[in-house]
């Protein structure tokens, strides 16, 4: 479908993944035209208010094409290196060079500028592109929502079912932010349509410790859940040095490894989110923990 004439158009890139098809799908239920950048024409983009253009991202002309006209430019690449800074890079350079108003990185993490660089690579690489953007000629919004909801049972999973356990580190009563994808998706189509949208914006669909989880569950699941400790933060980061020492090198964004770096930057209280954003655009219900975890007890 072509752009619409009288609707804003977000341009999106990375609009076949998982976060980035669920904010093409958010941002036509805003009334905005999504053009859907893609390597190739996928089908579960066919939707109405949306056009998918098939471009080379190392061509930069091509790229400068795609993003002329927008209102806004949302990245929801996913990558170590070659993608966050250079393929990323690349689109904010096109982005700057097409004259479009603003900028969306694919952040999307806990608050990275409080972290300790060479603690946790993901947000190392969120900090080096965060300075090229500030150096461009481009308004910019970082979403910062904390670690998606379903690292409770993901890639360092802290909700142990089998054991009825609720694994931590540190402080038992350190509270973590948690955010599902869908309600991210749903603010970052706001932001992007937003011409005052601030340099950075925090969300959280739920602030909860591990010591609050346990309560949690046990109240949901009508039997005792215990907390489990699996040492202080000194023994997590030898074991995130050992394992990643005997991890082959790969590109994949999430090694385990990685998600043990989340988990440490989460139970420190290094990138704990402060001051929410929640309230900017009008939104009442946000997914909490009990939302996530009740369909897995």
């Amino acid at each position: 479908m072509d752009d619409g004439q009288t609707r804003p158009v977000v341009v999106v890139a990375g609009a076949a993944g998982d976060l980035g098809f669920r904010i093409v799908t958010a941002l036509t239920a805003k009334g905005a035209s999504v053009r859907a950048l893609v390597r190739r024409p996928v089908d579960k983009l066919n939707l109405d208010q949306v056009h998918q253009v098939a471009v080379d991202h190392n061509d930069d002309a091509a790229l400068t094409g795609a993003v002329t006209g927008a209102v806004s430019v949302v990245s929801a690449l996913n990558g170590t290196a070659p993608v966050i800074l250079g393929v990323q890079g690349r689109l904010l350079d096109a982005a700057v060079a097409a004259r479009t108003p603003h900028f969306i990185p694919s952040d999307f993490s806990l608050d990275y500028r409080a972290t300790r660089p060479g603690d946790n690579r993901n947000m190392d690489l969120r900090r080096t592109f965060a300075a090229r953007v500030d150096a461009a000629p481009i308004r910019a919004t970082s979403i910062l929502n904390g670690p998606f909801a379903d690292l409770l049972e993901g890639e360092a999973p802290i909700v142990l079912h089998k054991l009825r356990r609720v694994l931590y580190w540190g402080n038992a009563d350190q509270l973590f932010d948690f955010t599902t994808k869908d309600d991210v998706a749903a603010f970052t189509a706001d932001a992007a349509m937003d011409p005052a949208a601030p340099r950075y914006l925090r969300i959280a669909g739920d602030q909860i410790s591990p010591r609050g989880l346990a309560a949690l569950l046990t109240g949901m699941d009508d039997r005792p859940w215990k907390l489990l400790r699996a040492g202080g933060i000194g023994r997590l980061s030898a074991i995130i040095a050992v394992v990643r020492a005997l991890t082959p090198d790969t590109d994949a964004p999430f090694p385990v490894w990685q998600g043990m770096q989340y988990l440490r930057d989460m139970s420190t209280g290094r990138g704990k989110l402060h001051d929410l954003d929640n309230a900017r655009y009008g939104k009442r219900h946000w997914s909490r923990a009990a939302d996530v975890l009740a369909p897995t007890l």
